[in-house]
């Protein structure tokens, strides 16, 4: 089966590449970038084809693609693929407003292609492994959670509203908002939140503070930011704490490393050793192109997680809870 790559802009773009290639029933189709030097850079470091026009790129013999645009893009090169008849996973997150995000989903459920959103914490071990106990009864009733999703600075377009949509807040809780609701089956209705810019002089935002209130009265926090420093030991953090009427149960997505001590800039590292996520998501995503069906993530996933962000801004500029679904 060959796959696609529309834009390299975001990094993940590279790891399911090598994803790709680690699959021996995949193939690279091509790159497809508006930004020719970024294109054929990346084109030439995969040594795979290079397009510049996506009418080209999309008349390809492929079945799928995997959008990695920055996120002001990612409506216009989903609407292009499914217009194309070809299946889709989209980096989060899916868009940059609900209205664009219900477009692209109207469209591939119209043209009968899949939309996945590209959410591969769902593919990490401990956090699969929480989400077992808590199907397995382990856990009793949830209550609340707590989570965080704490990284560094990207940099680039993702701190440039006009193209990223919004910064850290959105970057880092759509993430776990995800996960909150594929553990719990319930919709949030609320969310109150603080957003500002405290660790870098950026003209977007690097952290935000949220307290979400869900159905049935489950009640969580969530930390997003781009607070570790360039010498800390991984990229950052993802933590989800599941506090249940029987048991809490904690997992971390990236705690499955081996501390490495060295001379130089960044003394300690964490050799990460656990599943490798994107691998995951790709295997699920090719599995559900070569045999139909629903795909794991959804589109309105997507649009969900993406509410909740957006609510969070709204929140913070009119320093109010926002309800959803009102």
């Amino acid at each position: 089966m060959k796959i696609g790559i529309m834009s390299v802009a975001h990094m993940h773009a590279h790891s399911y590449i090598h994803a790709i290639k680690q699959l021996p029933d995949l193939e690279v189709a091509g790159i497809y970038d508006d930004n020719t030097e970024r294109g054929q850079e990346a084109a030439a470091k995969h040594n795979v084809a290079y397009f510049s026009e996506p009418e080209v790129f999309l008349a390809q013999d492929m079945q799928a693609v995997i959008v990695c645009s920055e996120n002001v893009k990612h409506k216009e090169m989903v609407l292009q693929a499914a217009k194309a008849k070809k299946h889709i996973l989209c980096e989060k997150p899916i868009a940059t407003n609900l209205e664009d995000a219900a477009e692209m989903i109207t469209s591939c459920n119209e043209n009968e292609v899949i939309l996945q959103i590209a959410f591969p914490v769902r593919f990490s071990t401990p956090i699969r492994q929480v989400k077992s106990a808590i199907e397995r009864g382990e856990v009793g009733d949830i209550i609340a959670f707590r989570t965080t999703n704490r990284g560094q600075n990207p940099g680039g377009w993702f701190i440039d509203n006009t193209l990223s949509g919004g910064g850290a807040v959105l970057d880092h809780t759509v993430h776990m908002v995800d996960i909150m609701r594929w553990f719990s089956g319930k919709e949030i209705t609320a969310v109150h939140a603080h957003v500002d810019s405290f660790f870098h002089d950026i003209p977007t935002d690097d952290m935000g503070l949220l307290t979400l209130g869900f159905e049935e009265g489950i009640i969580a926090s969530h930390d997003a930011s781009w607070s570790k420093f360039a010498a800390y030991p991984t990229w950052g953090d993802v933590t989800i704490e599941v506090i249940g009427t029987k048991k809490t149960i904690r997992a971390d997505a990236l705690q499955t490393h081996l501390r490495h001590y060295q001379e130089g800039e960044k003394p300690l590292r964490h050799e990460f050793f656990g599943s490798d996520m994107d691998l995951d998501l790709i295997k699920d995503f090719s599995n559900t192109v070569k045999h139909g069906g629903a795909p794991s993530i959804t589109g309105y996933d997507g649009l969900k997680a993406l509410e909740v962000s957006l609510a969070a801004y709204e929140s913070s500029k009119k320093r109010k809870t926002i309800r959803l679904g009102e």
